[in-house]
């Protein structure tokens, strides 16, 4: 039947690791004091502004731009070399960031900059050079007119933090006596039943069932589901070789969700790429699609063929690494669970698209408790709407939680196999980070996942529907 998974069910054989916290009430953020300088009006014009002057102020680490129409604006150094758009930092084919955090320095200094040919050219101390277009500058004006400008034309004059709910609503807090909200946490305990998370680290045995078991037996797909939810991830050995396994597996659910993408994606090394993951290189931990407001709750990825060399997946359970960071470093956590970021996504796969959220990376409900976490580095806007004396505390904050998921002793690392009876792996998109490492690519035989997502509301649906089934539970 379950092998480890039935005996992980049972017995909680993984354990809540040490430190896990239960429900932290999330803090103010802190005030920050503001640079000695800050940006001049500059409302978002279309045309090619020119520019009059480009200077390095080193000790704040701010370019001044001084434009011909007599304005003037600030750009913080570390936004800038973590925007570089040449080949090397970005994919140009998708227009998403491979320049990853890890090789980013926030507190890089600026050794030149220049103008050429009306392009700001920056040499940055390691000698790798920057050139930026005078228009994309000025249309990321760090003042507030131009971002306030920048966000209507992005979100066509719509509020985009509209419509954003949380489990346990703000007015609860003021409208309950402290007994009722109470007795309503023990009650959404108890719906939750046994299906408390269960952090982990790079020791995790991840839960394994039979991918036919899981379509055929109703005990095994229900504790193929409890795990997912408890764990955040699952193993399922031997499903066939070829593609169309995940639609099978979503049936057994409800029903796939539909993305740009398409229902189901293929993870191969792709000509012109319109995703970073679609090229053969290193993909840094992420949470898949967090350019939608609403990303996909459960991923599943099946493996049809396998890298000679390298390719193998890491996981990283971010609830967990966002309650050490709340406990190791309050101020990022606290920037990191409070300022609304920008991601985008733009391109044509299944139909051609153009996708623009804000998220926290670190998503939490009115009691702070961990909801989602949002991180791609790749589709991270270049458009980044926070004043400019909240932008350092923004990437050291972030540099933090990335150095954080990226410690040895966090990552699970694991190879999926292909052939006869290959491997599904599924996963929390809300909970978990992902990520590769680069392989050798072999053209049209080269590595091969089918990729598919679900929304926790059909896994959920299913789960209870199981134990009603299974456990006679009502």
């Amino acid at each position: 039947m379950l092998s480890y998974l039935t005996r992980l069910v049972s017995r909680g054989a993984t354990g809540a690791l040490k430190g896990a916290s239960s429900h932290p009430q999330l803090v103010k953020m802190p005030c920050v004091r503001n640079q000695t300088l800050a940006a001049a009006p500059l409302p978002f014009s279309r045309g090619s502004p020119g520019v009059r002057e480009a200077q390095a102020l080193h000790q704040e680490r701010l370019l001044q731009i001084s434009w011909d129409d007599g304005s003037s604006s600030l750009y913080p150094f570390t936004w800038l070399r973590d925007n570089c758009q040449c080949p090397l930092c970005t994919l140009q084919s998708a227009q998403a960031r491979s320049l990853l955090l890890s090789h980013l320095d926030v507190h890089t200094g600026m050794d030149q900059v220049q103008l050429m040919d009306n392009k700001v050219s920056i040499t940055w101390p390691d000698q790798h050079m920057s050139e930026f277009d005078p228009e994309w500058l000025k249309k990321r004006c760090f003042s507030s007119e131009a971002r306030q400008a920048l966000q209507e034309e992005l979100f066509l004059n719509e509020s985009p933090l509209s419509g954003k709910s949380f489990p346990f609503p703000a007015t609860w807090n003021r409208d309950l006596r402290p007994s009722e909200k109470n007795e309503l946490l023990c009650l959404f305990s108890a719906l939750e039943g046994c299906l408390e998370r269960e952090y982990w680290d790079s020791s995790l045995q991840i839960p394994t069932a039979d991918f036919e078991e899981v379509l055929q037996d109703d005990k095994t797909a229900l504790g193929w589901l409890e795990a997912l939810r408890r764990i955040g991830i699952v193993y399922l050995r031997g499903a066939p070789p070829e593609q169309g396994q995940l639609a099978r597996l979503s049936r057994r659910i409800g029903y796939l969700r539909l993305t740009f993408y398409g229902h189901t994606w293929q993870v191969q090394d792709k000509p012109q790429a319109n995703n970073v993951a679609y090229t053969s290189g290193e993909l840094s931990l992420h949470t898949d699609y967090p350019a939608l407001h609403h990303p996909p709750g459960v991923q599943f990825l099946h493996c049809v063929r396998q890298a000679d060399e390298g390719g193998e997946s890491e996981v990283v359970d971010g609830f967990h690494m966002a309650e050490q960071l709340r406990r190791e470093d309050p101020e990022a956590f606290t920037a990191l669970s409070s300022l609304w970021v920008d991601f985008t996504d733009s391109g044509a796969d299944y139909c051609d698209f153009s996708v623009q959220s804000k998220n926290r990376i670190i998503d939490v409900d009115s009691e702070g408790r961990l909801v989602r976490i949002n991180y791609n580095n790749a589709t991270r806007d270049s458009v980044l709407d926070l004043p400019l004396h909240q932008v350092q505390l923004f990437y050291s904050s972030l540099k933090s939680f990335v150095e954080l998921l990226s410690r040895p002793p966090n990552v699970c690392t694991y190879r999926m196999q292909p052939g006869h009876g290959s491997d599904v792996v599924t996963f929390d998109n809300w909970r978990l980070l992902h990520g590769r490492r680069s392989y050798m690519s072999r053209g049209q035989n080269s590595r091969h996942l089918e990729g598919a997502y679900l929304d926790w509301d059909e896994v959920m649906s299913r789960l209870r529907i199981l134990r009603r089934s299974v456990r006679g539970d009502r």
